[in-house]
């Protein structure tokens, strides 16, 4: 399964726009946003997409922001998300919150955790669990996003042109 993922948007719409075009264009099946979403002008670029979104530390009108992605029929995770595609485990959380970090990485059940947070991309594996950071749409040198291929394990981040503004 092709997996698209994004973080840190912080209401880029225009951004957004082009990251899911970008996806969607490298064969995307499924779009996960690991927090700092913004609004409803991003989340609109998510309906239609088989996808889940978790909040971030910067996401104050959580519960209006919820009932607009669910509507859309976007999966609204909590904190730490938790969902299984193509027999592989994923975890996701926006990274702020240290201590959930530590415990998936800490209980090695996942394989793959997905944050961001940082607005620095980054791929490391600790233990079996790899952890996969997009990098951001929003303040960040290079605007990235990335593409995980579950069937062969591969990673690509790929920049995002419209957003280096």
């Amino acid at each position: 399964m092709i997996v698209g993922i994004l973080s840190d948007t912080h209401g880029r719409g225009d951004a957004m726009a082009e990251a899911v075009r970008l996806l969607t264009d490298a064969g995307a099946e499924f779009l996960i946003h690991c927090g700092d979403v913004g609004g409803e002008a991003v989340i609109d670029h998510l309906a239609g997409s088989k996808a889940l979104l978790i909040w971030g530390n910067n996401d104050w009108e959580r519960a209006p922001l919820t009932r607009y992605a669910e509507a859309l029929g976007i999966t609204v995770g909590p904190s730490l998300a938790e969902v299984e595609l193509d027999g592989k485990r994923f975890a996701v959380t926006h990274g702020d919150d240290s201590r959930l970090v530590r415990r998936v990485l800490d209980e090695q059940r996942h394989d793959y955790l997905l944050l961001g947070h940082s607005h620095v991309r980054r791929d490391s594996r600790i233990g079996r669990v790899r952890m996969i950071n997009p990098g951001a749409l929003h303040r960040a040198i290079e605007k990235t996003v990335a593409i995980l291929d579950t069937t062969n394990d591969a990673l690509r981040f790929i920049p995002v042109p419209c957003a280096q503004r």
